[in-house]
């Protein structure tokens, strides 16, 4: 996330928001995000709400995960909401949106769904 230059904006329960700016190192040859920067966002926001409730020695590994882009993501940013929908001691799965942000006003620009697995980290 780092590397993208995503940030965690929202965390709560079973909830946690990620906001990717705009710039040109995530953009496609239109200038739009591109489709592989808004599945890495909404895969760790679904992660991470995961992770919110779990114990501490526990991470999650995506299984698997499915996006719809629904329409180009332009605007200043976009924002990530995972969504913890049914919480489980092997799997979890996850709801997924993305919104483009363009002068406070959000747009639906993709939904999904992800199935997260639950491991223990050694040593913790």
């Amino acid at each position: 996330m780092h590397h993208l230059g995503a940030r965690i904006s929202r965390i709560a329960p079973g909830r946690v928001h990620i906001v990717l700016p705009s710039r040109p190192e995530v953009t496609q040859h239109n200038g739009f995000i591109h489709a592989g920067a808004t599945g890495a966002i909404a895969d760790t926001a679904g992660g991470f709400a995961a992770v919110t409730l779990f114990p501490d020695n526990a991470e999650v590994l995506t299984v698997e995960y499915k996006i719809n882009l629904l329409a180009p993501a332009l605007g200043d940013h976009i924002e990530a909401v995972g969504t913890v929908l049914k919480p489980g001691r092997t799997l979890t799965v996850c709801g997924l949106e993305v919104f483009a942000v363009q002068d406070g006003r959000r747009k639906l620009v993709a939904n999904g769904q992800q199935t997260l697995i639950r491991v223990t980290v050694p040593g913790q």
